[in-house]
């Protein structure tokens, strides 16, 4: 991923903005094997203890074609998209100084590489979804537990998935939030942005956070 010299960050930085990431969008996965270009979007969950740049987790559906071209020399990347929105030159100190302005885009994203181990193991599987579940449920009013599942009824939907581990070998993350302009032009864009979609919002909210 092209990366500009004021966006750049250490492993140790892009692994934060990862796990932030991995516990509030699902990702892109995306592998070249024997069956060509395959893409699924799943939820993943993000281990940064296991290995030197840690370790995502996931399941896609056992009828998905994707884990069938799957083997030992097989690269994966798995896509983070984080807030993102259009960003418009009208709301620019520039324009109305110069006119000299475009329109861009603004985002946060995080791309990880690795390699891949696939489980049917049904333990591995049934462990997977219930730290899956559990993630996601934190924090809920009343959160539904697979325990709350008839007896083996999720033992049964597991046979149904097919798990990962995706070791991690490289990960780059970017911020691109108008850090290449004045700051009036930051503000002008916080401003237009504050007063857009849930999106633009966010998107405002992270660039206050890098202000």
């Amino acid at each position: 991923m092209y990366q500009p010299a004021h966006g750049k960050f250490t492993v140790a930085d892009a692994a934060a903005i990862l796990a932030e990431l991995a516990a509030a969008v699902p990702a892109s996965f995306v592998t070249v094997g024997s069956n060509g270009p395959e893409v699924s979007v799943v939820p993943m969950l993000f281990d940064p203890t296991d290995g030197p740049y840690g370790t995502l987790r996931f399941h896609i559906a056992l009828p998905n074609p994707q884990w069938k071209g799957i083997d030992a020399n097989t690269q994966a990347l798995a896509i983070f998209l984080g807030p993102q929105a259009y960003v418009s030159p009208a709301w620019y100190e520039e324009k109305r100084r110069t006119g000299r302005v475009v329109p861009t885009w603004n985002y946060v994203t995080v791309v990880a590489r690795g390699t891949l181990t696939v489980h049917r193991e049904p333990a591995w599987l049934v462990a997977h979804v219930r730290k899956l579940v559990d993630a996601h449920e934190a924090g809920r009013p009343d959160p539904w537990s697979i325990d709350d599942a008839p007896a083996g009824y999720v033992d049964g939907q597991a046979k149904g998935i097919v798990g990962f581990e995706m070791r991690i070998t490289r990960i780059d993350a970017k911020r691109k939030l108008s850090q290449n302009r004045s700051d009036a032009d930051i503000e002008g864009t916080i401003g237009g942005l504050s007063a857009g979609t849930p999106s633009e919002q966010a998107v405002a909210a992270e660039m206050r956070r890098r202000v």
